[in-house]
């Protein structure tokens, strides 16, 4: 058996695991009304897109979780809150993250748990309205699959000293895991954090019973975390910075070391640890563990002597502007100032041998520092953005005069690709790594950001590179990388990749990369293994380092494989009972102007061309992008505009010479539903023609969530109402095979495959053109319909088109009876393969649904009573429909 998780796991496009090598994980506090009056305004003003910029500088300046909240008493809270995160969910580069839905108010944390990608984590439940309240607002959240953040408060109210707080905690924690079976590692307590130094007595232990609470719980309650609002705790030092920013970090700081896990900061309200000033920090540090009896009254006279200062500003000369040359570049390094670095490292550089010697010497010292300072949790990554600003500024002026020195004798420990994949342009972690690397002597050729991959792999192996390093922030760089691994594999390369960037994690790369190719993967979160992971990749006995790469990621994957909770199902019996609802009386059913099969024997291909969807012809020649936007893209517009010329040169001789045929048959016929799951298919009298078999989803859903299979669209029969359904195929492709043979005789495979590209879109926009004239002509129930070719290829359109094979019916042998009904292959000789493909390849079937509540949905997996169900109403052996439906089969 697999071992249990037991590490807080969240999740947004990609997931989080709290493990006790993390180090603080940071809650971006700016998208919450109540603690940012310019989001409050945004909201209030409804400018959503704005809100979204909000949300997103959150995420580029390191916010680990987003945390959302919408109470403001003029709001409209749960409207906002739902509708922000469906936005959200349509931005990769934000919804990469986790959310926290933070409210006081139970029905807009439902509201966001109802919409909410990945997993979340709720903000917050207590005690305070009693233990049935609690145990019902934690099932709930059970239910939706997040993870919670309990307060230390109860009905008395909140916990306010140390024997309160793990009181209520310890209580909290028994209710939720022994009556609730509330997953421990889900548990977050928050045991509140304070302000400190208000001059009331009963404050003075506000930040030292935080502390002791935090190590009492992380040692006494298994595998839950402690979260806190930092900023509360200098609260009563508002208007004075200085004091307020060394108050959140030494707290901070000393949280950390007591077992506090996540919470929520706002970075500019921190100030490096070991850059408070002694004195500020003696007297923070006493107020914070309660040293002294007069410790407040210290602090306060202490905060009078700088009110009103402002911090270190990078455009004026201060104090530390008079320190030693490394003295000054480190801080510069620490602080993130970039205002005098170049006259700092040019006179490094000037008193330097070579100028590669202050990257390696002045620069990598400072950048040293800020790594001690970073893994010790003194320093917090939007801090470390900063520094790198500053870093890769240094590099920038140093490069002209190392180049001007190269003789070509310089001896490189070894040579390493770095690209920023293609579709991505963040490039500040590649641009550290790249520093720290070129800093231990070895030669970086970075080509920059959008990268290609056709350019990686012909730059690799011109340039004999030793390693390639790929990076990538967004969640579409994620499938670049894999289908870079792939294209490596069929180049026969051999080189090592490493895998770094925001959204890159061992497990992606294990599980989705490193199958794809047969050489060394690694994946690296930080500048400093990179050093070591390369070194070792490029000793010359390396074999066996390599073998331990490869089984460690092997290993990996197979126990990420494994692992898990596994999904519910429910019985086939079950779910039909739960099926979608349609108050069939008063749906208006249109019956067809023309029932029957139709037959178009020779169409104009000419009046397709209006139809095309172009964007997937581009990806399939990996140009990814939205036509016709793709063609002026900075990084493969003009390799876009090349092809889509060349193509519409072929598709101008495809009409001209009507080098292709296309052909459709379409029929559409009273039906309806019977026995829950089966559409019969009736002639003019009534008898049955066919009978489709529909499969059912068998998730276990909450309540109210139906579990949909294609036949709930139908009426049943037993309602005495008559529908209908229609059934088609077309295809483009008779011509397309003859062509691309006579193209790949020539040795003209560019055109061989641009045939085959085409003919797959003339056959989709066939598919369209067919629906539509079926809606509007034949079945006539959208008469009033008038969309653009945009808005079809969105699906504007009312009814469904769904095809077997697809995610609404995956069983393919449902071809075998549409076969049969509309007699394809006689009529207009599309065939069948042994597998159910068609042929030719340029076809395309399905049904049509006219209910305008039909919709798409994917059948997810089934179990194995319904495929014994299935079986008996296909009337096949168990193991035939195994066959067919194993890859949709749930473990049960």
């Amino acid at each position: 058996m697999a071992r249990r998780n037991t590490y807080l796991t969240l999740s947004g496009l990609e997931p989080l695991v709290v493990t006790p090598e993390s180090n603080f994980i940071n809650v971006g506090e700016r998208t919450n009304v109540t603690g940012s009056r310019k989001f409050l305004r945004l909201i209030k003003e409804e400018k959503y897109d704005e809100a979204l910029d909000v949300a997103r500088d959150q995420v580029e300046g390191g916010a680990q979780i987003l945390d959302v909240n919408m109470d403001e008493g003029m709001l409209d809270g749960k409207y906002a809150m739902i509708k922000f995160l469906n936005l959200i969910a349509s931005e990769p580069d934000i919804a990469r993250i986790p959310i926290m839905i933070d409210s006081s108010k139970w029905d807009i944390i439902e509201a966001g748990l109802q919409v909410v990608q990945g997993k979340c984590v709720v903000n917050s439940i207590s005690l305070k309205e009693g233990e049935d309240e609690f145990i019902r607002q934690a099932k709930l959240i059970k239910r939706y699959g997040a993870a919670v953040i309990v307060m230390a408060f109860d009905e008395v109210g909140q916990a306010d000293t140390y024997q309160r707080r793990i009181d209520i905690c310890k209580r909290s924690y028994d209710v939720l895991v022994n009556q609730v079976n509330f997953p421990p590692q889900d548990i977050i307590f928050d045991p509140n954090i304070f302000p400190v130094a208000t001059g009331m007595d009963e404050h003075r232990l506000n930040a030292l019973d935080f502390f002791k609470a935090t190590k009492w719980i992380r040692e006494h309650l298994p595998h839950a975390n402690v979260s806190g609002g930092v900023s509360n705790v200098s609260f009563s030092f508002r208007g004075n910075t200085i004091v307020r920013e060394a108050i959140n970090s030494a707290f901070l700081y000393h949280a950390i070391q007591h077992g506090m896990t996540l919470g929520i900061v706002n970075p500019t309200l921190l100030e490096v640890y070991d850059e408070i000033p002694k004195d500020l920090l003696q007297h923070v540090e006493d107020v914070l563990f309660d040293r002294h009896e007069d410790a407040t009254e210290r602090l306060l006279d202490f905060a009078e002597t700088v009110k009103g200062q402002k911090k270190e500003d990078d455009t004026k000369v201060l104090e530390w502007r008079n320190a030693p040359l490394q003295e000054r570049i480190t801080h510069a390094l620490v602080k993130g100032i970039d205002a005098f670095i170049v006259e700092d490292v040019e006179e490094a550089r000037v008193l330097s041998v070579k100028p590669i010697q202050v990257i390696e010497g002045h620069l990598m010292i400072g950048m040293n520092v800020v790594g001690d300072l970073f893994g010790s949790g003194k320093m917090f990554l939007p801090q470390v953005v900063k520094s790198a600003r500053v870093m890769k500024k240094a590099v920038a002026y140093l490069q002209p005069f190392i180049e001007a020195e190269k003789d070509g004798k310089q001896a490189f420990a070894g040579k390493i690709l770095m690209a920023t994949v293609k579709g991505d342009v963040h490039d500040i972690g590649k641009n550290i790594v790249s520093v720290v690397l070129g800093c231990n002597n070895y030669e970086i050729i970075d080509l920059g950001v959008m990268v290609p991959p056709e350019k990686i792999i012909e730059t690799a192996v011109k340039e004999n590179v030793d390693v390639i390093g790929l990076s990538g922030l967004i969640t579409p760089s994620l499938d670049e990388m894999v289908y870079l691994s792939k294209a490596m594999k069929k180049e026969n390369l051999t080189i090592p990749l490493i895998i770094g960037g925001a959204t890159t994690s061992k497990a992606h790369t294990s599980v989705k990369i490193a199958p794809h190719y047969n050489h060394t993967v690694v994946h690296i979160n930080d500048a400093s293994r990179a050093v070591t992971v390369v070194g070792n990749l490029l000793q010359k006995d390396n074999k066996a380092y390599k073998a331990q790469i490869r089984e460690e990621y092997d290993k990996f994957r197979e126990q990420f494989l494994t692992r898990g909770k596994r999904k519910e199902y429910i019985s086939i019996d079950v779910a039909r009972q739960r099926k979608y609802q349609i108050d069939w009386a008063t749906s208006e059913i249109v019956k067809p102007k023309q029932l029957g099969i139709q037959v178009i024997d020779h169409f104009d291909l000419a009046q397709l061309e209006a139809y095309i969807d172009w964007s997937p012809f581009f990806r399939s020649w990996d140009l990814h992008g939205k036509f016709p936007d793709i063609l002026n893209d900075s990084v493969v517009g003009q390799q876009a505009q090349d092809l889509f010329k060349d193509a519409q040169d072929l598709l101008k001789r495809i009409l001209e010479e009507q080098l292709l045929k296309a052909k459709a048959i379409f029929g559409l016929f009273p039906a309806n539903t019977i026995n829950d799951d089966d559409i019969e298919v009736y002639d003019d009298n009534g008898n049955v023609q066919a009978t489709f078999l529909t499969l059912r989803q068998q998730l276990k859903k909450r309540d109210g969530v139906p579990n949909i299979a294609l036949a709930d669209f139908i009426a049943p029969k037993t309602s005495g109402i008559q529908d209908y359904i229609g059934g088609f195929c077309v295809t483009t492709g008779f011509g397309t095979h003859e062509l691309a043979e006579q193209f790949e005789a020539a040795n003209d495979d560019y055109n061989s495959i641009m045939i085959k590209a085409l003919a797959d879109r003339l056959a989709e926009a066939f598919a369209e053109y067919l629906h539509e004239h079926v809606r509007k002509d034949v079945w006539a129930y959208a008469l009033d319909e008038h969309l653009s070719n945009e808005e079809l290829i969105k699906e504007s359109y009312k009814g469904i088109r769904p095809a077997p094979g697809y995610p609404a019916c995956p069983d393919h042998l449902e071809k075998t009876t549409l076969w049969r009904l509309l007699d394809v292959e006689e009529h207009i000789g599309v065939k069948l393969t042994e597998s159910l493909a068609m042929w030719p390849a340029a076809s395309v079937s399905g049904y049509y649904f006219g209910h305008p509540e039909a919709k798409y949905f994917g059948l997810g997996k089934i179990t194995e009573n319904q495929l014994k169900d299935y079986a008996k109403r296909r009337q096949i052996s168990e193991d035939q429909a195994r066959k067919w439906l194993n890859p949709n089969l749930a473990e049960t």
